[in-house]
C-alpha cells in the first residue's frame, strides 16, 4: 500500500454560506487519504452532521472513480 493520497472527500457545510459578498454560495473543502475506507470513515461523519459531501479517486489512480453526493448514502452502505 502506498502513503499517497488516493481518495478524496469534498465536502459543504449545510448551515450558514461562507461567502464574500451577496452570491450566497457555501464554502467547500476537501481533504484526502491513503485508502477508500478512511475517506468512508470521513465522510459518514460529514454526512451525520448534516452535510452534503462528494468523493472519488485522485489522479493517476486506477480505476478512476467518482460518487456524487446523490450516491454517497449507497457508497457509504457498501464494501469497502
Amino acid at each position: 500500500m502506498s502513503d499517497r493520497p488516493t481518495w478524496y472527500v469534498s465536502y459543504e457545510s449545510n448551515g450558514e454560506p461562507k461567502f464574500d459578498g451577496d452570491d450566497g454560495k457555501f464554502a467547500r473543502a476537501t481533504r484526502t487519504f491513503i485508502d477508500e475506507s478512511e475517506a468512508k470513515r470521513f465522510a459518514r461523519e460529514i454526512v451525520d452532521k448534516g452535510w452534503s459531501a462528494s468523493a472519488g479517486t485522485l489522479n493517476p489512480h486506477t480505476p478512476k472513480r467518482v460518487i456524487a453526493g446523490a450516491k454517497i448514502p449507497e457508497w457509504l452502505d457498501g464494501p469497502s
